[in-house]
């Protein structure tokens, strides 16, 4: 089969890499890829959102297979349009249509969604500029902390929590003014939920579904979970506190009545949902939904998976899941990212990124990295390199994936020496 990955991050690359290992693959693509996606597939000068070029692509190269991996295209609709073009819909797009990807894409869906369906979750209210007062008058009713979340996809970024009642009536005020542009034109104000976050990920043809390694991920740039939001610095997986009752109730309390909602709503979805869960006190409550893997999870939840990943994506386009079992490995995987100097802010490109060769007992997976013109490989984004190690437990693959992460080097290489702290 031929097989065209979308994206250009760690997590395109990590797939990459599990696709390449299987034996159904003919052809690999990435669009539009990066240096590390470069040395096993053929990258592919193509935007994630150009679905014309992906199509006419796809068209000219035999493609079967389409792996969507960030969520952009997906609430863009790439799966309709594909669906509804007649000299494309023979391809198979993992990922769920437009009206699935609102899960991710309006955060007032997805919270409707939850209530609709019995889905443990925070109380919200959505606010606009219609209804600003009501908004106003509604934080000073609720306990701190105050968290306001931005209705639509800003890159991660769309939260803040914050303290202050007066902070937050002028963060709400900021946000619907254009903080985050069309995404904050609405503003969810969230019930604050005290626990301690993992991911849960799932993959569905529309009716069965198997449940992925679940992962924990570290979202801020300063150890100890301090400083500004960032796409994730490292990520671990098993959970150790996710273990046996809680992923039961998980299933029971979450994945079931989402999938079952899905059904109900008439809503076509082939592919991954990426569940984001608060435990509190043991029980699930979900932050929120992403329609794709999440991103440096995917670095340790799939090497951690032993079955054929192209054998799945097949029973997920084709509805047969439900025969399909999964098997996975017994290790720890955990992964540290290498970031830019002064990412999450301004950051500079183009440094030159050495000690590839050195690293013997880790796999790399590139996020924002290129090849200049003298074909060295080097930075391109503020996520640059993720640095993934297996072990027996979790300090044991940490030890190896930090040991490695040193032999890389690139001016004003930054990474958290913590990944793990609170586990």
């Amino acid at each position: 089969m031929n097989v065209l990955i979308v994206g250009s991050g760690g997590r395109e690359h990590a797939f990459a890499w599990k696709l390449k290992q299987s034996s159904k693959i003919n052809r690999l693509f990435v669009a539009p890829g990066n240096a590390g996606t470069a040395t096993i597939a053929q990258n592919v000068s193509i935007a994630v959102n150009d679905f014309k070029a992906l199509g006419d692509f796809s068209v000219q190269n035999s493609i079967d297979y389409i792996i969507v991996g960030p969520e952009v295209p997906l609430v863009e609709g790439i799966v309709d349009y594909f669906t509804t073009h007649q000299q494309l819909s023979h391809i198979h797009v993992i990922g769920p249509d437009k009206r699935g990807a609102a899960l991710e894409g309006s955060k007032d869906f997805s919270k409707a969604f939850m209530e609709k369906y019995g889905i443990p979750t925070g109380k919200a209210l959505t606010i606009s500029s219609d209804n600003l007062d009501e908004g106003l008058a509604y934080l000073e009713t609720k306990p701190s902390p105050y968290v306001l979340k931005a209705d639509g996809l800003a890159a991660g970024k769309g939260v803040i929590i914050t303290e202050s009642v007066e902070e937050a009536k002028g963060n709400l005020q900021e946000m619907l003014a254009g903080k985050f542009g069309e995404a904050s034109k609405s503003v969810l104000i969230e019930e604050y939920l005290s626990g301690i976050e993992l991911s849960v990920f799932v993959l569905t043809d529309g009716k069965d579904y198997l449940i992925l390694p679940e992962a924990k991920d570290y979202k801020r740039i300063g150890e100890g979970d301090t400083g500004l939001n960032t796409g994730g610095m490292g990520a671990v997986s098993p959970v150790p506190f996710a273990q046996g009752d809680f992923l039961n109730r998980v299933e029971k309390e979450v994945v079931k009545p989402t999938i079952h909602g899905l059904q109900e709503e008439g809503i076509t979805y082939k592919g991954f949902i990426f569940i984001g869960l608060m435990n509190v006190n043991g029980a699930p409550y979900v932050i929120e939904y992403n329609v794709r893997m999440g991103d440096p999870e995917t670095e340790v939840v799939l090497p951690r998976l032993d079955s054929d990943l192209m054998d799945l994506m097949e029973a997920t386009a084709k509805g047969t899941l439900g025969n399909k079992k999964l098997v996975i490995k017994s290790e720890t995987a955990t992964t540290v990212m290498l970031v830019s100097g002064g990412y999450p802010g301004n950051y500079p490109k183009g440094k030159v990124m050495q000690g590839f060769e050195q690293v013997e007992d880790a796999l790399l997976f590139h996020a924002g990295t290129a090849q200049n013109e003298n074909g060295e490989v080097v930075t391109s984004g503020g996520r640059v390199i993720s640095v993934t190690a297996y072990g027996n437990n979790m300090q044991e693959a940490l030890n190896k994936a930090y040991q490695e992460a040193r032999k890389i080097h690139f001016e004003g290489r930054y990474f958290r020496k913590d990944i793990g702290f609170d586990l």
